[in-house]
């Protein structure tokens, strides 16, 4: 498999370029070239779902949102006590 990473200009001027920078890079690759869900790059990035989205919306990324991923979103909201 070949994951091939867009690195924003910011982000290779950095000084720190940590774990979690690179594990949020990488979670927006794979959900971008569509190997994993948006719930499932959230947690790679170790982020919060909304948080991901408007991250991936600052770059121009679509969020491709599908039937496993509702699943998912309603599945977390029956674990929080929210339905």
């Amino acid at each position: 498999m070949q994951i091939t990473l867009n690195l924003p200009d910011n982000l290779s001027q950095a000084e720190t370029f940590n774990q979690s920078d690179w594990l949020r890079e990488i979670a927006i690759a794979l959900f971008q070239q569509e190997r994993i869900s948006l719930s499932r790059a959230s947690k790679i990035a170790g982020m919060e779902i909304m948080e991901f989205q408007k991250l991936l919306a600052n770059r121009g990324i679509c969020v491709h949102y599908d039937v496993e991923d509702l699943e998912q979103d309603v599945q977390h909201l029956r674990d929080r006590g929210w339905l």
